[in-house]
Parts: C-alpha cells; structure tokens; sequence
C-alpha cells in the first residue's frame, strides 16, 4: 500500500487506538518481523511496556490490521523531553567561545541542552537554535532572559551570557484532569461502562504541536560558530523519508548516527511532570540521552532534517526541520 494510505489509516484510527492501555504513540513505518526491518508498510503503536495478548484486557489489544494496514508494536517506554539526567562528557561542557552547534548550552533557570547551530532570522542577524524547554525554560521564559554556555548544570554562571533569548514557539501542555462536573461523571459512568466490558481513558488533548523550538541572540559578533563540532556546516536542508541516514551532535553523547524509522508520528511526550502531544514527529533509532535536546540532526549530505526534543531508551524524537524554521521564520 502506498504511504499516504497507510497515513490516513493512522489518522483514521488514531483517537482509538490511543485508548488502548500503554500506547504512547504512533507512527508509519516499515514493519520488523523476527528483528528484521522488512519493505512492507505499516502503522507503528509505540507502547510503554508490550506485554502478552493474554495478559491484556480485551479493549487495549492493538488489532493486528486496520484498513487493510498491517500493525506493529514497539516497546519504547514513556518519551520524555530530554533534560539533563546523566554525567557531563568534559569536551561539550566547557565554556567555548566561539562557540560551535554541539556543546552545553541553556537559559539561566535549566540544567543543560544542546546548542542546536547558528541560524538566521529572514529579516535579522544571526540566532542560536535549541528547543523551548533548553532556551526558554518551557515557555517560563521572557525575551531577553539569558543564555548561558556552559549551561548552569555544568558550571556557567552569569558570566557566562552567550545570547539573549530572543523568540520561541509556546508548548500546549495537556489538560488531562476533568473539571468537577466532569469528575461527577466519570464517577457515573465508570461502574455502567464496566458491565459492559468498557472503559474510560482520559485521551491527549486535541490541541497539539508541531515543534519545541526557539531562538536566542548573541551578545556580541563572534560568540557563535556556524558550525557544528565533528560534523561541520549545514547544506541547506531536507525532508526525512523511511530509512534516510542521519547523524547528531549533542552535549551528552556526543556524534552518534542512525537512520529514520518513522514519519508522520503524533506522539505524547513527559516534561517532567506535565505532558505535550505533537504531531509529524519523526522517530529515529539515533543514540541520545538526557541534555542533548536542541541537537540538530542532518542527512548523510549534511542537510537539516530535523531538530532533537525528545526521547525514550530505544528511539529519540526529531521535530521536522521545515516546521522548525517556518515558525521561528528563520533560514540555515
């Protein structure tokens, strides 16, 4: 089947299928039998634990086909935005001026991302792209805040002010919790829903997003590099497919390469306590931990592909570049 029938299957099933127990999101893909990636296409459940049919209520086993579409169940574990979790790597945490895309890089009130790479506004100078939740603290941030290289979790201080944040695109949290009258209800419900082998599952709200992303201006000429460390500079940029190569510059990991393994994913994703839905995510097998958010992942010709915000322990999360620079209005 032709992808854009596979997508409209996903789309089509995409509300009932995060009912399900566990679900955390989804995708299309290439389905894997027997651990080996095939050509056949395929919408991809992404679970928090996969766990025997036999053990499932009946209600949250994902159905083997929809539309004629056949499923595939990944085990991913909950995605979560990737703050700083784990021990700095010495190389990407120093302060580095001029500083290149792939070192430590933060707003005064986080503990460390990545500097994405040096980028353009279309009617300005010269800004750093990173993600929301490095540059402006998950939308808590005001324009003109400071950024910090190193960030503040690998000793920077307020010396060591690289840039001001200049714009960043809003996260919509989710709203999970109902009001009381929905509570009431909930309460009414749940009991009759049970008899009849039903139940209730708050969904992820319908307003969703499409990026984590903002911007920051140097402080002075100079300070930023337009490159990246151990991958150089940016050719212009790409649209990801299935399979396409890719490779990362991140703070925690360092350069690590991978391939795409999913498009058009909506998945929801754990800001330490408050969740956000987005929607054309791109999934990829790339190696990244906690503080490489903001890492710019690009193509074996070195373009732009997408922007790093989110993972789980087996695959890490890219926003589409094309999103990325048309709601910031800038250019590679």
């Amino acid at each position: 089947m032709a992808w854009d029938g596979v997508r409209a299957a996903k789309a089509l099933h995409e509300a009932s299928l995060f009912a399900r127990a566990n679900v955390v999101g989804l995708a299309v893909g290439h389905k894997v039998i027997g651990g080996q990636e095939t050509d056949e296409r395929c919408i991809v459940v992404y679970v928090e634990r996969k766990r025997p049919e036999p053990d499932l209520r009946a209600r949250d086993i994902v159905p083997k086909e929809l539309e004629g579409v056949r499923t595939d169940v990944v085990e991913t574990g909950r995605f979560r935005a990737l703050s700083l979790l784990t021990a700095p790597v010495v190389e990407r945490t120093a302060r580095v001026r001029p500083a290149p895309g792939g070192v430590s890089v933060g707003h005064v009130r986080v503990t460390a991302g990545t500097l994405g790479v040096l980028a353009r506004r279309t009617r300005g100078g010269s800004v750093i792209l990173s993600n929301n939740h490095v540059l402006a603290n998950g939308n808590d941030a005001r324009p003109g805040d400071g950024i910090l290289q190193p960030a503040p979790a690998d000793g920077g201080t307020p010396d060591d002010v690289i840039a001001r944040l200049a714009d960043f695109v809003p996260i919509v949290f989710a709203n999970n919790e109902p009001g009381g009258l929905g509570r009431a209800l909930e309460r009414v419900l749940r009991p009759v829903l049970a008899a009849l082998g039903l139940g209730l599952k708050r969904l992820p709200t319908g307003r969703t997003n499409l990026v984590d992303a903002a911007i920051a201006e140097p402080i002075e000429d100079g300070f930023v590099e337009p490159e990246i460390l151990e991958i150089g500079r940016v050719a212009g940029h790409a649209n990801a497919d299935i399979g396409m190569r890719v490779r990362k510059s991140g703070r925690t990991t360092g350069t690590t390469a991978g391939k795409v393994i999913g498009v058009d994913g909506v998945v929801q994703v754990d800001y330490g306590g408050k969740a956000a839905v987005f929607r054309q995510v791109l999934v990829s097998d790339l190696r990244s931990q906690g503080g490489d958010s903001g890492s710019l992942v690009v193509d074996t010709r070195n373009r732009a592909v997408g922007l790093l915000f989110a993972g789980s322990a087996v695959t890490t999360l890219l926003n589409p570049i094309g999103a990325v620079l048309e709601l910031l209005d800038i250019e590679l």
